[in-house]
């Protein structure tokens, strides 16, 4: 059994996988660190509550080592557990075995994701307390864009910020574009090592990369997540100097950035909603800001696709994935319409079809697939620490 574990500064999400990669037991512990820290577990399409003591990361672990033990999953089971870990910075090129200096280099990535790592390091270290023996791996959204060229990475600020400080673009949501571009090659029938198209992982949080010949070259995060197309709360690019105008005019930085992260994207344009099914519904009963909010989302994430493209030259397919790009036929086709100059041809009874499945949502016309794969992010995170750890005891 390969268990993995996702780590945010107050929750706690794990996923365990047998040896056909079918997954056993799932669940997630909100609020931990807070009043009245909540166990949720599915079985099937069913899902149990439950309250828990879980003060720390550890507490949190302890509580899913329980619950796996009452369905007989205990700790002897375990092969190996799988980490998502956010930021990899320029160490990690690829997912790695937890020895002492990996978790050095994950601790030196907190300044570039102070939200993130922690956790993850809490994480890893309660695993460790309880599952002792069991070995560990890290898998790092930000590694599958290190592949990118400097053209694509570098910011036009001093070089020196770069080799001192690394700043420069990294990119997110990498191991949901690895999953999604590697399933869409073999949807094609194309080695994976071939395939060249654009993912759009758009949820609450948007990212768009450009796959050529398998692997990143470019993606519209950067230095942190908050750079790129407009998102759920978070604003996406916006002019630099806004920050030093609203300093100017009194806001501290900490109010800034949580106006740019928590308060922007859909919901400081609509001011009612940052989930695309509520504001849907708005704007087709006549709500103006909503249907202004949707009109900048589908334009942003439409001209990352014609930058993108240009990157490329061609595409194989375009690929949707994550809660918006999975399940709203409505922004799909706002997104694609304007694109057909580009080979992108959407059918509008395809992308009305509904449902959890892989789909083809082009026209028999359009020269480019339109694609819409789920993604699963924690399969990608079971295969790479099952090889790893593979390699480890043939080694």
């Amino acid at each position: 059994m390969i268990l993995v574990l996702n780590c945010g500064s107050s929750s706690l999400r794990y996923s365990l996988f047998d040896e056909g990669e079918r997954v056993r037991a799932r669940g997630r512990i909100e609020r931990i660190g807070e009043a009245e820290p909540a166990l949720e577990i599915w079985f099937g399409e069913r899902s149990e509550q439950r309250s828990v003591v879980a003060a720390s990361h550890a507490e949190a672990m302890v509580a899913v080592g329980q619950a796996l033990a009452e369905r007989g999953q205990g700790a002897h089971l375990l092969k190996a557990i799988g980490h998502r870990v956010v930021h990899g910075g320029e160490r990690f090129v690829e997912s790695a075995l937890i020895e002492p200096e990996v978790e050095e280099g994950i601790a030196a990535c907190a300044e570039l994701a102070p939200l993130h790592n922690p956790a993850a390091l809490a994480g890893i270290r309660a695993a460790r307390a309880l599952f002792a023996g069991v070995p560990q791996v890290a898998v790092f959204d930000t590694a599958f864009h290190q592949t990118m060229p400097e053209r694509a990475f570098l910011y036009a600020i001093p070089r020196a910020l770069y080799q001192k400080r690394g700043i420069r673009r990294y990119g997110f949501h990498g191991t949901s574009h690895r999953y999604v571009a590697q399933r869409g090659a073999e949807l094609l029938g194309v080695d994976a090592k071939e395939f060249t198209g654009i993912t759009c992982h758009l949820g609450n949080g948007c990212s768009l990369a450009a796959i050529e010949r398998g692997r990143s070259i470019d993606t519209t995060m950067g230095l942190t997540p908050l750079e790129g197309v407009a998102m759920g709360t978070r604003s996406g690019d916006v002019d630099p100097a806004l920050i030093f105008h609203l300093a100017r005019s009194g806001m501290e930085l900490a109010d800034i950035e949580r106006l740019l992260v928590h308060e922007s994207g859909l919901l400081g344009l609509s001011g009612v909603s940052q989930d695309v099914r509520q504001l849907e519904a708005a704007a087709l009963g006549g709500d103006a800001s909503a249907q202004v909010a949707l009109d900048v989302f589908a334009y942003r994430i439409r001209k990352a696709i014609g930058g993108l493209y240009a990157v490329l030259g061609r595409m194989d397919a375009l690929v949707f994935t994550g809660g918006i790009g999975e399940n709203s036929a409505f922004m799909r086709r706002r997104i694609v319409d304007g694109l057909e100059g580009f080979g992108l041809q959407i059918d509008a009874a395809r992308n009305r079809t509904h449902g959890s499945s892989e789909r083809e949502v082009s026209s028999f016309g359009s020269q480019v697939k339109i694609l819409v794969i789920p993604t699963n992010e924690e399969l990608v995170i079971a295969r790479e620490t099952r090889e790893l750890v593979s390699r480890k005891v043939e080694g």
